[in-house]
């Protein structure tokens, strides 16, 4: 009898000026936190040692948690077309440093995660916040809200894909 061993799930809120990352243990209906992170990367830098910042920030973060699956928010289509394109950016690099370490990587659209964590698309941020606190069971709401949400995007994809998350190894029989 083999005892299945809880997933590792990683919640990635994009972005180039900010970011944040939430790392979850899926247990059969059981999730838990492991901890969370925020970047901020300073306008001081050149474009391109923001985007190398998030990507090292990501690496290590991979390194040190290893998780079997990332889940990122896809880039929100606003007004502003420069910050969807920059957003869009930081959001490359993070997928680049987890498809490099050999993780599977899944988009989901941000009204996806506010309904999968609050019941609503439009939920607030705060929403989502208090949420998240709920769900895994955090004495205080995650901060800042770009870890709460990367947290968020880690249970909407545990929620999701239960099934195909809960998987025996390959060559294990489910009898």
């Amino acid at each position: 009898m083999s005892e299945k061993k809880p997933i590792r799930v990683l919640g990635i809120d994009p972005g180039l000026a900010k970011m944040g990352w939430g790392v979850i243990d899926v247990d059969g209906t059981c999730l838990s936190l492991v901890d969370f992170g925020f970047l901020r990367t300073s306008t001081d830098l050149s474009h391109s040692e923001r985007l190398l910042t998030i990507h090292q920030e990501m690496k290590k973060v991979v390194t040190a948690f290893e998780p079997q699956i990332a889940a990122i928010e896809e880039v929100f289509h606003g007004k502003n077309a420069r910050s969807a394109l920059l957003t869009g950016e930081g959001r490359a690099a993070s997928i680049l440093a987890c498809s490099l370490a050999g993780i599977r990587v899944v988009e989901l659209a941000a009204t996806v995660v506010k309904l999968g964590v609050t019941g609503n698309g439009r939920a607030s941020k705060q929403q989502v916040q208090a949420m998240v606190q709920r769900i895994l069971g955090l004495k205080e709401p995650p901060r800042p809200v770009d870890a709460a949400d990367a947290l968020a995007v880690a249970i909407v994809q545990a929620q999701r894909n239960r099934s195909e998350i809960t998987v025996m190894p390959p060559g294990t029989s489910g009898s």
